[in-house]
């Protein structure tokens, strides 16, 4: 699986701040990836992200909490005809 991920080289990841670990942020940097993570504000060395590229994570989750919502619309049964 790792060896499909790093086909996409320089390839921009956004990631939520719970993953900004240094593990995962060498990971993706050692399959030429660009995480896109803020640093936890207790950082003593901070690095630097793409902002507007992280903003567009909130509407990518709100993309996916919508088509939650219909659920209910396409897994609906009806007993009668």
């Amino acid at each position: 699986m790792l060896r499909d991920l790093g086909s996409f080289p320089g390839m921009p990841v956004i990631m939520d701040r719970a993953y900004e670990g240094n593990e995962t942020r060498q990971l993706l940097l050692a399959l030429d990836m660009v995480p896109v993570v803020p640093p936890k504000s207790n950082r003593v060395d901070p690095w630097r992200f793409n902002r507007a590229l992280y903003r567009k994570r909130n509407e990518i989750e709100r993309l996916f909490r919508r088509l939650k919502g219909f659920r209910r619309v396409f897994s609906r049964f009806e007993n009668l005809d």
